[in-house]
């Protein structure tokens, strides 16, 4: 009885196990079995290298951008399949951009893109554009010029969207929320963080990347960073903006490390965890903080092996911390304990397009 005891045991918490979406070089998505511990299934890519994904509220489809092409591709999360996939890019034009959100009906897709047109003798570079691609005709069907005063915000990489309910507005996150009409791009107001409605004062608030472990409809949550004008001490928190009402409140939960790899909650959302980075090269430290919501403090933190570059992921019911990137492994640490239980080698190289979660 012990031993079937045991075996059942070990069977539920397997049993219990989710489904990571990975992307991986060089043109594919990795379906991986938390439970069995392996590839169990891999979702070719037509367009090239996954550079980022991004799942739909209603969690039934991924959207991926991809780097070879600038192509975009829509996965079934339920067929584990492309439904849709085509490519910008053509013989003259070339098109960069990273990322971005469907509409709530899934028929429009909005990023942020920069024009590289071919000359006779030379690639011209546009300026950074808000886009509006249409996923039925597979083009894009508009594009504005950004402000002056946001081009610096929209060049390079991570201008990333919130999108409304109801489909009318745009959220981009950075120093300030800039609201943006869908319709036109015009902004239609701009919440300065650096003066949120709470007793005292801060100098700056930036947003993080947003945090699908607490995703809820209608709010982007996340971490931020802020200092006071006095003795510009850094302290960070967590975040969260209303996509309807447009209210910003945050929590203040303690001074911020040299770096952070995101934040992540249980699905009780009473404890969360977090990778904390100090100093660089040899001296780079790396740990685990997991925090006490309700108290907002820090109850327990352990030191783990750094890596050059990684990302930091969490299983679908929390029990299970991921440490994985730049590399073909994915360290697995006890969310209890902190204490790292195993190596899952995925025998595939993943990119930055990140890690989905589901059960």
């Amino acid at each position: 009885m012990k031993y079937l005891f045991c075996a059942l045991t070990l069977f539920g918490t397997l049993a219990s196990g989710g489904t990571l979406f990975i992307g991986a070089y060089p043109d594919s998505i990795m379906v991986f079995d938390e439970a069995k511990g392996q590839v169990i299934d891999r979702i070719p890519l037509s367009t090239g290298l996954p550079m980022s994904m991004k799942l739909s509220d209603d969690k039934k489809r991924i959207y991926v951008t991809t780097n070879d092409h600038s192509g975009i591709e829509v996965i079934d999360v339920a067929s584990r399949r492309v439904i849709q996939h085509f490519v910008l890019n053509t013989a003259t034009t070339r098109y960069r951009f990273n990322g971005g959100i469907a509409d709530p009906d899934g028929h429009l897709f909005y990023t942020v893109i920069t024009e590289i047109d071919k000359r006779l003798e030379h690639y011209e570079v546009g300026k950074p554009q808000y886009a509006v691609i249409d996923l039925a005709q597979q083009k894009i069907v508009k594009t504005v010029p950004v402000a002056p005063e946001d081009e610096n915000a929209n060049s390079g990489y991570g201008r990333g969207f919130e999108i409304s309910p109801d489909g009318k507005y745009l959220y981009q996150f950075r120093d300030s929320v800039v609201i943006l009409s869908t319709a036109d791009f015009k902004v239609v107001d701009r919440i300065a963080l650096s003066k949120p409605e709470f007793d005292g004062e801060m100098e700056n608030v930036g947003f993080g990347s947003p945090l699908d472990s607490i995703g809820e409809p209608g709010q982007h949550i996340s971490l931020f960073n802020s200092s006071d004008p006095i003795v510009h001490n850094r302290i960070f928190g967590v975040a969260r903006f209303d996509l309807t009402t447009r209210k910003f409140n945050f929590t203040p939960i303690g001074p911020a490390p040299g770096g952070m790899a995101g934040l992540h909650v249980a699905p009780d959302k009473k404890t969360a965890y977090t990778v904390v980075t100090n100093g660089l090269h040899g001296n780079k430290r790396c740990e685990f903080w997991a925090f006490d919501l309700a108290t907002n403090r820090r109850t327990e933190d352990a030191e783990f092996p750094c890596r050059s570059r990684f990302s930091f992921g969490m299983s679908e019911n929390g029990k299970k911390l991921y440490i994985y990137g730049a590399g073909f492994e994915i360290e697995v640490y006890d969310a209890a304990t902190l204490k790292h239980e195993r190596t899952w080698d995925l025998n595939n190289d993943v990119t930055g397009a990140g890690l989905i979660s589901l059960p």
